[in-house]
C-alpha cells in the first residue's frame, strides 16, 4: 500500500474549492484508491490531502499524483508518497 500526502500552498483554499469536483471524480475513477480525504486546519478549512492506495506499484501513485486535477491547478506546496503498512482495518 501507499499513502499520498499533500500539503496545500497557503492561501489556496479557493483553488481547492474550484477543482474539488474534478478531483473527487478523479479519485473515484482509480480502482486502487481505498480511502481519501482532506486534512483540515484549526479553523476547519481544508488544507491538504491524504489518499491511500491498495497497490505496491509506486509508479502508479506517482502517475496519479502528477495527473491529479489539484496538482495540475498548482494547489500543492508539498507532495509525498510513502509506502504504508496497514496493521488495523480493512
Amino acid at each position: 500500500m501507499h499513502a499520498l500526502i499533500c500539503t496545500d500552498k497557503p492561501g489556496h483554499l479557493d483553488v481547492r474549492k474550484a477543482n474539488r469536483a474534478a478531483h473527487v471524480d478523479y479519485l473515484k475513477a482509480d480502482a486502487h484508491v481505498v480511502q481519501a480525504g482532506p486534512f483540515v486546519n484549526a479553523s476547519g478549512e481544508m488544507c491538504g490531502s491524504l489518499i491511500l492506495f491498495d497497490t505496491d506499484d509506486r509508479a502508479h501513485v506517482e502517475a496519479f499524483a502528477a495527473s491529479d486535477p489539484y496538482a495540475k491547478a498548482g494547489l500543492f506546496e508539498d507532495v509525498r508518497i510513502e509506502a504504508w503498512n496497514r496493521v488495523i482495518g480493512g
